[in-house]
């Protein structure tokens, strides 16, 4: 959410930005919110001149009444009755307006990054650098859950009668590679310096609309009936809302933390046969990297962080590359965003397994996260993926896979495979 200061001196700047990422119909909110700021401004010089001329006069009252001027006592009580009555209608009218550009500041989008190329959706986004020398074997590589299939290692059937589509049972040494990635993705990144975390698999709506924007909330969240309770769909969500309404110290930051956590999204919408299995699901599990800082350093740890989940699939020597998103691919709380796609040998061609964002001030202002130097000023947070399995299970088997249809194992995830080396 911008700041509303920012948007009153700069409204050029931002319907320009709300060009850039091709949302026109929100360009009449920024003259609406301006105006309704101004009321909201103009509301609260007439209250604060009516309590101080409230409690001016209310002062005065005694002093008649003590020099017996009982007719001047009583016109100072009528003007003070006046006056409170004018005050309840100006604070409503405050609270009122105040919602109003409350809901409008929350959809009008972020500022992005001058670097962020201009396009219309994801199909216009930029392919920055590979990673690795993409490998198509001389055989044919089956659909990843025919090849899981064959190792008895998921159970889609049983899984749709429990939970329906959307759900899967992983068993045996597939369940046992999936908890392996995790596992190396959690120690991998304690590696590089971050804290550990588990975080609640709930939160409430507040910390929900503070984290992002109305359209991805719809898209994504479960709410849990009869309670202000939402699952997460990412491990980002109630990571950024532990420090809701907090002062951060300025020589504590930045903050560095990694977080495991199931997910759970809606996935609304039909997907083709590429987004079925476990690429496109509603329950997922994944670890997740969480950086709040100063804003003079949002960019350097936004690049750190990308290039991390580079090197962890690196070390299993899986091809990737990474891509620039768009302007109309940026979420409206992102200032810039960079996905990492690994190559799939069976489609031949890459597929998004993390997506790193820098949202700047946005979801600090939102959750009133400040920091406290010499100054008050609010916190950047950014977000990363580190590994998503089951969605990582495709590249890692598909990379993996020999011609008799056994898979290796990358030597890192070994350790947690009790010394495995083959699964088959």
């Amino acid at each position: 959410m911008l700041d509303i200061r920012f948007v009153r001196e700069n409204p050029d700047i931002v319907k320009e930005n709300i060009k850039k990422k091709f949302q026109d119909d929100k360009l009449p909110l920024v003259d609406e919110v301006i105006d309704l700021d101004a009321k909201a401004r103009a509301a609260q010089q007439e209250a604060d001149k009516l309590r101080a001329d409230r409690n001016r006069i209310s002062k005065m009252i005694g002093g008649f009444m003590a020099q017996g001027r009982k007719d001047e006592a009583e016109e100072a009580k009528k003007q003070v009755t006046e006056f409170s009555g004018r005050l309840e209608e100006l604070e409503q009218l405050e609270a009122d307006l105040s919602a109003r550009i409350k809901k409008i500041m929350m959809t009008i989008p972020n500022i992005i990054d001058p670097s962020v190329p201009i396009g219309k959706d994801d199909s216009e986004n930029v392919e920055i650098t590979r990673y690795g020398d993409p490998f198509v074997p001389d055989f044919e590589i089956p659909y990843h859950t025919a090849i899981m299939e064959k190792h008895g290692g998921i159970d889609l059937e049983s899984a749709a009668k429990v939970a329906g589509n959307g759900f899967y049972y992983l068993i045996g040494d597939i369940a046992r590679l999936h908890s392996a990635v995790t596992a190396y993705a959690r120690d991998f990144m304690i590696d590089k310096g971050f804290t550990y975390c588990i975080p609640p698999f709930m939160i409430r709506s507040n910390v929900v609309t503070g984290v992002m924007s109305f359209a991805e909330m719809d898209a994504m969240m479960y709410k849990i009936e009869g309670e202000d309770l939402y699952l997460i769909g990412t491990s980002e969500h109630s990571m950024i809302g532990r420090f809701i309404d907090t002062i951060l110290e300025e020589d504590k930051l930045p903050l560095t933390l990694t977080s495991y956590s199931p997910c759970f999204r809606k996935e609304k919408g039909a997907h083709g046969i590429e987004e079925r299995g476990v690429y496109r699901i509603h329950q997922f599990e994944k670890q997740e990297m969480i950086v709040v800082c100063r804003p003079e350093e949002s960019m350097e740890w936004f690049n750190k962080m990308w290039a991390y989940t580079v090197e962890l699939f690196r070390s299993m020597d899986i091809p990737v590359r990474t891509l620039e998103c768009c302007s109309g691919d940026l979420a409206d709380l992102k200032v810039k965003s960079i996905d990492v796609e690994a190559w799939s040998p069976r489609q031949k061609k890459y597929f998004e397994v993390g997506s790193c964002s820098n949202l700047g001030d946005a979801q600090a202002r939102r959750l009133g996260i400040r920091v406290k130097g010499d100054r008050k000023y609010f916190a950047h947070t950014l977000n990363n993926t580190v590994a998503a399995p089951p969605r990582m299970l495709i590249a890692l088997i598909e990379n993996n896979l020999n011609e008799d249809m056994t898979i290796r194992i990358p030597e890192p995830l070994r350790k947690y495979m009790g010394g495995k080396e083959i699964i088959g």
